[in-house]
């Protein structure tokens, strides 16, 4: 073969392959000449997104393309995406595109993101070397980005240096109109405003700020006027049009304020304060549910965005807080409104920031936001009322009141006589504070707060009719208020018209129909009526809108708690908590109460470990901790911890008088002692107070104390019967029985009630058991539904041996109190006296309604021995003897049915062991046992 012939195909074929690649690039050129081509016409048409398809087309067949990566920013940027904005600008710098063909839009996207130090640092967006038109642009953006950093004085400089170099320019007379009201100087923002007008009169921007400046000053018309002319050169000028519905909707022009609500959601989709204003118009029509869908709008464009981002963007940030704070989610709003209060100290969102503290019990942060708004706004009556609600919720009641009395010096009004009449109320001054609500009221009866406010104390006072009214005269002003009308349904309800109470629930739910506590108390008033199956579907498909809802989960504990569905109940209540997540204690410490009241100690305990962990030093949760050792036993560790929530508990004179009543269950009446000197220096005319001080100094033997302060509450409440009573337990503390009944007898003559008589019966009794019992059945003879007093009379008949009137007693009892374990425990041993076949019944009822607690497992079994089942008998009374082996009863039952089957040291062990405690009922009968066993 000859190699020289073949060279010639061989270079024909290399120039026809390099023809071929200069062919597909001139192609692939081409065709991303028409990928561009379309976006620039797609992006010149306002279709974003579709030019962003294009030039990502492009890219993708050439990515040193410097026109694309510059285009493609100003389109990411003009669609939202910021992020993306800017890194197609910085690829093209890059790639070597000069900055003056980015800089304007990058500088914009940094700031979009919150980066305006950006701006101010980078030497990238240093005027110095661009173009002088461009200059004076930066110099604009520059001094934006001064004034969002909080260096207003500097933007004034740049935008000097603007003016310089762009005098006809308006942009920068009307970048000042906005540093001026910043600084809070509106007539030279005024001044600014005329100058951009008369460069640029037909610019929509400058008539939109002129609308500003008027709306700032409250020249409503004027405001409506300049925004009307901005409209009429740019219909879709999005912050007019957002200026505009606020203003009409402050000036209740509704209907013109939904206008452009309208065209402001159609022109920015994407914008949250369409969505904002949306929901404040539905809040005006009363349509609850579409101002939570509006503002789930806003929180949905407005959460995604890190924060970082809108640091710099007030108005946003404001949104995003409000917004939350309007559906209920404080501890969402916070950050927002933090980050309002940082950028703008005097802002009202401090006031906001407040009032979540306070629902935080953050009370030090909320009195801090406070005074330093109120060092900027002296003035601002709201915020004086936040100050003292602080201090009234830190128990400075005392301070609260001299907040408001200082308040009211420079400014009377009835808010604020309201606020003072709240403090003396929870100071103890009970009187004054209902004059002082009353009379503010009186003076103004559409204010919420009062009205509220003197509708919960007559509510506490247990004058429900004053209550309902007070309410019913607020409906009037505010009918749309599902809340007040579910108030009005509790007052109803606590005054027993449950008819009237279950139309002013229904009433709510016709308000807001996704209100989730009128359907809860609805389903409270049918399991009331003995309807709990109804209850139970109500609170089922308030769950079936909303299964993580907290309060229809723990009404269902409670449901299932009364209905003995014990199992079912704790589940709920374990739920709660769950729903309720670790920075919110009420749902775990209603599981602790569950637990105590089912007599479950040691489950209890457990519960207690978790919630010690999530708020060791919650002042409610170390109450709880101190009851859980006391059920325990365990008086020591209940001390230790009731110290401690004493010193935590500071002023708040309700928690100091728990932590008092548990130190004296706790036998620790020096801590009692301390506990409510504390709290008496607040409140030194709070009665309870003063007659916990009475039993504390009892308990130390301080009784001439005891006495004199006895005294002196008798001599300032001559028709309580507190102070008789009192006097009664120092007689009874000296041993003198006879002035003891004689004071108790003048306290029942006073007060009759079931604490006096109580008082009563238990120093008559020792001496005259016959006459207890008879004036125990004069006062069922006319109050029938007294339950404790008919638990009394019921112990006392057993006591005495009366077994068949102490059957029917309880049996009495039972009928009033169907769910009451103790009754049928106690009915149970009665039964077994009279050998009555009943008595294992009554026995394994009581057991179903509290399954573990000791004494009552006790009880079952020693009925099912009787009933003739020793291995049932056996099963319980070994568990109730390793659940409490310190019971010498159950120990002796126990040792019964073992000697019965035939174990005699393991039963003579057990007698042993309940003899050592000799001092109970079947003390005899187990001495002569044991006898029987040797």
């Amino acid at each position: 073969m000859n190699i020289r012939n073949a060279s010639l195909p061989m270079r024909q074929l290399a120039i026809a392959a390099a023809l071929a690649g200069t062919l597909a690039a001139q192609a692939a050129d081409m065709k991303s000449a028409r990928f561009y081509e379309d976006a620039l016409s797609r992006y010149e048409k306002q279709d974003y997104p579709g030019a962003v398809v294009q030039l990502k087309n492009a890219l993708k067949l050439d990515k040193t393309q410097l026109s694309v990566h510059v285009l493609l920013g100003k389109a990411l940027l003009a669609s939202g995406d910021s992020v993306g904005a800017q890194v197609a600008f910085e690829e093209a710098l890059r790639l070597g595109v000069n900055r003056a063909e980015v800089v304007l839009p990058l500088s914009t996207a940094l700031v979009n993101q919150g980066k305006p130090q950006v701006v101010l640092t980078d030497t990238r967006f240093a005027p110095a070397g661009l173009p002088t038109e461009l200059r004076a642009a930066m110099s604009v953006v520059r001094a934006n980005a001064a004034a969002d950093t909080g260096d207003p004085r500097a933007a004034l400089q740049m935008l000097d240096e603007a003016r310089a170099l762009a005098p006809r320019d308006a942009a920068p007379w009307l970048a000042e109109v906005t540093v001026r009201l910043r600084m809070g100087q509106p007539a030279e923002a005024q001044a600014a405003a005329d100058k951009a007008l008369a460069l640029a009169p037909g610019l929509a921007q400058v008539h939109y700020l002129r609308g500003t400046i008027a709306h700032a000053r409250g020249q409503g018309q004027a405001a409506l006027d300049a925004y009307g002319r901005a409209l009429a050169i740019q219909p879709a000028h999005l912050e007019t049009l957002v200026s505009r519905a606020g203003l009409l909707l402050d000036l209740k022009r509704d209907a013109e304020a939904q206008r452009d609500i309208a065209q402001l959601r159609q022109v920015a989709p994407l914008d949250p304060r369409g969505g904002y204003l949306q929901a404040l118009l539905a809040e005006k029509a009363g349509r609850g549910a579409e101002v939570r869908a509006a503002l789930r709008d806003v929180t949905g464009l407005l959460d995604p965005v890190p924060m970082e981002y809108l640091r710099y963007r007030p108005q946003l940030l404001m949104l995003g807080g409000l917004a939350h704070y309007g559906l209920n989610e404080r501890e969402k709003a916070l950050p927002y409104l933090e980050a309002v209060q940082r950028s703008q100290p005097g802002s009202g969102a401090a006031k906001l920031v407040a009032q979540i503290q306070i629902s935080q019990n953050n009370l030090d942060k909320a009195i801090e936001s406070l005074e330093g708004y109120l060092r900027r706004n002296p003035a601002d009556t709201q915020a004086t009322l936040l100050l003292a609600s602080a201090q009234i919720a830190q128990g400075r009641h005392t301070r609260a009141a001299a907040t408001a009395e200082q308040a009211l010096r420079t400014q009377d009004s009835a808010p604020m006589r309201g606020l003072l009449g709240l403090s003396l109320a929870v100071g103890g001054r009970v009187p004054d504070a209902l004059d002082a609500l009353e009379a503010s009221f009186k003076a103004d009866p559409k204010q919420l707060a009062t009205g509220t406010a003197l509708a919960q104390i007559r509510l506490q006072a247990g004058d429900t009719r004053r209550a309902t009214q007070v309410l019913q005269t607020l409906l009037q002003h505010h009918p749309k208020q599902a809340g007040l009308l579910n108030l009005l349904g509790s007052a109803k309800a606590r005054g027993g018209d449950a008819a009237g109470a279950r139309q002013a629930f229904e009433q709510a739910l016709v308000v807001d129909p996704a209100f989730v506590s009128p359907q809860v108390q609805l389903a409270r008033l049918d399991a009331d009526a003995g309807k709990f199956d109804a209850a139970q579907q109500r609170l089922q498909q308030a769950l079936a809108k909303d299964d993580k809802a907290l309060e229809p989960t723990l009404a269902m504990a409670q449901l299932a708690e009364r209905r003995g569905r014990l199992d079912d109940a704790r589940r709920w209540y374990e739920k709660a908590d769950d729903i309720a997540g670790p920075n919110v204690i009420d749902p775990a410490l209603e599981l602790v109460e569950f637990l105590l009241r089912q007599g479950q100690p040691e489950a209890a305990r457990e519960a207690g470990k978790r919630l010690s962990n999530r708020a060791p030093e919650a002042v409610p949760v170390l109450i709880a901790l101190a009851r859980i050792s006391l059920a325990n036993d365990d008086e020591a560790g209940a001390r230790t911890g009731l110290n401690r929530a004493s010193t935590l508990a500071d002023h708040d004179v309700g928690a100091l008088a728990r932590i008092a009543v548990l130190q004296l269950q706790a036998n620790h009446p020096q801590g009692a002692q301390h506990t409510l000197t504390k709290a008496l220096t607040e409140r030194p005319n709070s009665l309870p107070l003063q007659a916990l001080m009475v039993d504390a100094e009892i308990r130390l033997g301080e009784l001439a104390a005891a006495e004199k302060r006895a005294r002196t509450i008798a001599t300032q409440n001559p028709k309580l019967a507190v102070g008789p009573s009192l006097l009664g337990d120092v007689a009874t503390a000296r041993g003198q029985r006879a002035a003891a009944i004689d004071a108790y007898r003048t306290a029942h003559r006073l007060q009759p009630g079931t604490d006096t008589l109580l008082r009563l019966l238990r120093a008559t009794a020792p001496q005259d058991p016959q006459g207890a019992q008879k004036l125990a059945e004069q006062w069922l003879a006319s109050h029938p539904r007294d339950a404790v007093v008919r638990r009394v009379l019921a112990d006392g008949y057993a006591r005495l041996g009366q077994w068949p009137a102490a059957r029917d007693a309880y049996q009495a009892l039972l009928k009033l109190t169907p769910e009451d374990a103790e009754a049928w425990n106690n009915l149970a041993h009665v039964q077994l006296r009279q050998k009555d076949g009943a008595a294992l019944a009554s026995a394994e009822r009581a057991l179903a309604l509290k399954p573990g607690v000791p004494h009552i497992v006790g009880t079952a079994g020693w009925a099912a021995f009787h009933a003739g089942q020793t291995d049932k008998a056996l099963q319980r009374l070994r568990e109730a003897r390793l659940r409490d082996p310190g019971n010498p009863t159950t120990r002796f039952y126990l040792a019964t049915v073992l000697a019965r089957s035939g174990r005699s040291a393991e039963a003579r062990e057990e007698l042993q062991a309940a003899l050592r405690s000799q001092n109970f009922a079947e003390a005899q009968d187990a001495q002569a046992l044991l006898q029987t066993l040797k």
